[in-house]
């Protein structure tokens, strides 16, 4: 039998667009509820108005992850009434390489064969073998894809030299837990930007907080709003006028970030924020140094600001830190505030 990780898979869908026009979700193995089958279908680009195929999209839906792969069918193939189709991935690990490189796979074997009997084939191959061959397509190996590569596979470094010292609103708002916002019109955009967020609090290595594609639909605002803090990616530009959804909002096309007026207060920026947001600009302008080390250089930094904060809550009471505490020791005003609200982010507040 296969690893633990293979285990992470849920299930595989197929959505089919045929020469009609007519958008279907036709098969399923082994199930996925009416509920979110209805928000797979809302986020498969065959449904959209646009022309545009999305070739691959990935998301986060109470708490099951999909990914959706698109292709248009080409001659010569056995599906003769079908012009596109979607393979939809569900799962509950963060791992976007791994699934679209299995549904690449899975493409190929229904464009040759037009079955899902093959695909479903494939997919329990993957499920209990923890790899699937197949003489044309090449094969797929679970293990070629850990959390770690997931983890580390965008560019933490574009985003710092994209927003430079303004970066620091996004560490700090990513450290208290707050709601982060980020829009573009383009999906890709909003997916490469997003998913490198969680590693800005890489002590936490928590990707459950990200929901790179959110429509503004109450059934996915409910679920989004069940999460404490959370990473949000929307293409619809009426995102900017709801800021009952956020404490932080980018706007990426304009390389904008605003705070909301009810974070501003645990926003506060002062010395200590200044000392990292310097730390994370000049690591990242750094030519000789990689992403994974710019992760690293804000990790030591975050570990350090931690280890003060532990400190400070050791000396109190059941470990646990009061603002009493904190005023005695008579931090600069925005210090105050941040170790506060983080003390609270990290369960070290005594409440």
């Amino acid at each position: 039998m296969a690893g633990v990780e293979t285990q992470l898979m849920l299930s595989v869908g197929l959505i089919e667009k045929d020469v009609n026009g007519d958008v279907l979700w036709v098969w399923c193995y082994p199930s996925v509820s009416a509920e979110l089958r209805d928000v797979l279908l809302s986020k498969c680009c065959l449904t959209l108005d646009s022309s545009m195929l999305h070739t691959f999209v990935f998301g986060q839906f109470s708490r099951t992850w999909y990914y959706i792969t698109t292709v248009e069918v080409h001659e010569p193939t056995a599906l003769k009434k079908v012009t596109h189709f979607s393979i939809v991935l569900t799962a509950k690990d963060f791992n976007p390489e791994k699934y679209a490189a299995f549904s690449r796979v899975l493409c190929r074997m229904y464009s040759k064969h037009g079955s899902p009997v093959r695909m479903m084939e494939g997919y329990i191959a993957v499920l209990t073998k923890g790899m699937c061959q197949n003489d044309e397509n090449g094969s797929f190996l679970v293990k070629d894809y850990d959390a770690q590569k997931a983890y580390l596979a965008g560019s933490i470094k574009d985003v710092v030299s994209q927003f430079g010292m303004e970066s620091i609103i996004l560490y700090t708002a990513l450290m208290l837990k707050k709601r982060v916002v980020v829009h573009h019109p383009r999906i890709e955009a909003v997916l490469e930007f997003t998913r490198v967020l969680p590693a800005l609090t890489w002590h936490r290595k928590d990707w459950s907080i990200l929901h790179p594609y959110v429509h503004l639909n109450e059934r996915e605002l409910e679920s989004l709003r069940l999460c404490t803090g959370y990473v949000a990616g929307f293409v619809d530009p009426e995102i900017s006028n709801r800021s009952d959804l956020f404490d932080v909002y980018v706007n990426l096309p304009d390389s904008e970030i605003t705070v909301s007026q009810n974070a501003k207060e645990a926003m506060l920026m002062g010395k200590l924020h200044r000392d990292v947001g310097l730390l994370m600009v000049q690591s990242a302008e750094h030519a000789d140094r990689t992403d994974s080390q710019v992760i690293k250089d804000i990790s030591v930094k975050t570990k350090e600001i931690l280890a003060n904060l532990t400190s400070l809550a050791e000396e109190c009471e059941n470990s646990k830190i009061t603002l009493e505490t904190l005023k005695q020791r008579r931090f600069p005003p925005a210090t105050e505030s941040f170790l506060f609200h983080l003390a609270a982010a990290e369960q070290l507040l005594k409440i």
